[in-house]
């Protein structure tokens, strides 16, 4: 297929990275990808969709795999999978002897293996440049439900409609469900059964990088999982913990033992970020190193120095994100540096995922999430016009249209940006700029 023409039906589709930040998919197509990946490294803990997704629809992910590398040109389609999913391994090899070109890349199981720079080293030995992009190194990395929206575009002309999200934890039957766009999380985390903590606390995302969510808030394109957790969980008190007493605590108790920086996946990967030495330099106001500071721009925010490595239970990934965003605010850029290279203690200071676990207080709920993709009725759904990194969409119905399911509602707006299209069949009740609403006809009996 002609990478224009790809490039055009994956923007009017509304596809992008169905997890992390979500960058428009048609803008990774790239005549200097010499070698893409397909990322199946269920980077945080208690995610299962990848494997369970590639599993099950493994022939025509790899398919669709292998005429993206055709379409871009690229000479290697690695698939980068941990060594543990033997059942989604087993179900890749019936299928890769068809396309020569294809092969796997396996990995250990420790966090972050689904980071990208991580999986990039793992797989092809190249280190990207500290705030590159991987297509700097000749690389393009693809989400595998990512790629399966490809499939169901390309194939079944279907849009970006619906959203396989995992429900796990303190619920009776945990799972992993396709929903609506749009649907408000209260009735995705109800599909699990009855929530078994009182004063239950939603946190969306991985337990490391997700945020704390409400029950009306709505399922995007990169919701991958709801956490639910009892309010008193290390996760949720520590994600609610404030910045201003992190820093007292951390002036008071950072022993500047290193921990934080010998064990972070960038450092160890050469990249010029050093935790504990920005910890020192902020708690004491010492600015005298202003690199220390804006090196914290390299930082990827996985967690490890604040969740795994401080003993003092300080939180470096917290405050270095507050000096990022104020950087950014004034308009600072990370410099151009080149990594450092790559030490041999590094096979030595991965985290392992068992142990990070144990860690989190989040081994009790590792359990299987079946896959379930029966359709789900919803009586509303609330659909959100920025849902990805980039540019918003732009609507294209206003209050009292009928709109039927994968009918566009918001073309791609200026930028980088993606069509936006309704996930049921229903009447547009409300059009503003930040959101759509569309009500079914069970939405407007009850009312």
């Amino acid at each position: 297929m002609d990478m224009k023409e790809l490039s055009n039906i994956l923007q009017q589709n509304g596809i992008v990275g169905a997890g992390g930040a979500g960058f428009p998919t048609y803008a990774k197509l790239d005549e200097r990808a010499e070698t893409i990946i397909l990322n199946c490294a269920e980077c945080e803990p208690l995610l299962r969709l990848h494997r369970q997704l590639l599993e099950k629809y493994a022939q025509e992910i790899v398919d669709t795999f292998h005429l993206i590398g055709k379409t871009v040109g690229a000479k290697e389609v690695i698939i980068g999978i941990k060594k543990a999913y033997k059942k989604t391994i087993a179900a890749l090899e019936a299928v890769i002897g068809e396309y020569p070109e294809v092969k796997l890349g396996l990995l250990d199981e420790v966090y972050p293996a689904g980071d990208e720079v991580v999986l990039i080293y793992e797989v092809t030995g190249k280190v990207v440049r500290p705030g590159g992009l991987p297509i700097e190194s000749g690389v393009a990395v693809f989400n595998v439900e990512t790629v399966y929206n490809v499939y169901r575009a390309l194939n079944d002309k279907m849009p970006v409609e619906d959203k396989l999200v995992s429900v796990v934890a303190e619920v009776e039957h945990p799972v992993t469900v396709r929903v609506p766009i749009g649907t408000p999380l209260d009735e995705v985390v109800a599909l699990a059964g009855r929530v078994t903590t009182p004063n239950p606390v939603y946190f969306v995302g991985g337990p490391m990088m997700g945020n704390i969510g409400t029950g009306a808030q709505p399922v995007t394109k990169t919701t991958n999982a709801i956490l639910v957790l009892p309010e008193d969980h290390y996760i949720i008190q520590k994600k609610l913990k404030k910045n201003s007493i992190d820093m007292k605590r951390a002036a008071a108790c950072c022993c500047q033992c290193s921990m934080c920086t010998d064990l972070c996946p960038r450092h160890l990967l050469g990249h010029p970020i050093e935790p504990n030495k920005f910890m020192l330099a902020a708690t004491c106001k010492d600015v005298q190193e202003p690199n220390i500071f804006i090196n914290t721009m390299f930082c990827s925010s996985c967690g490890v120095c604040e969740l795994y490595s401080c003993f003092q239970g300080l939180s470096p990934r917290s405050l270095m994100a507050e000096y990022k965003a104020g950087l950014r605010a004034n308009g600072i850029r990370p410099p151009k540096v080149e990594a450092k290279p790559v030490g041999p203690e590094r096979e030595f200071r991965k985290v392992p995922m068992e142990r990070l676990m144990a860690r989190l207080d989040l081994t009790k709920y590792n359990k299987e999430a079946p896959l379930d993709e029966s359709e789900v009725p919803v009586k509303k759904v609330r659909i959100l016009l920025s849902q990805h990194i980039g540019a918003p969409a732009m609507p294209i119905v206003k209050q009292g249209d009928k709109v039927t399911k994968g009918q566009m509602i918001a073309e791609p707006g200026k930028g980088l940006s993606v069509g936006i299209h309704a996930s049921v069949n229903g009447t547009v009740s409300e059009v503003n700029e930040k959101y759509i609403i569309i009500e079914t006809q069970e939405g407007r009996a009850g009312k």
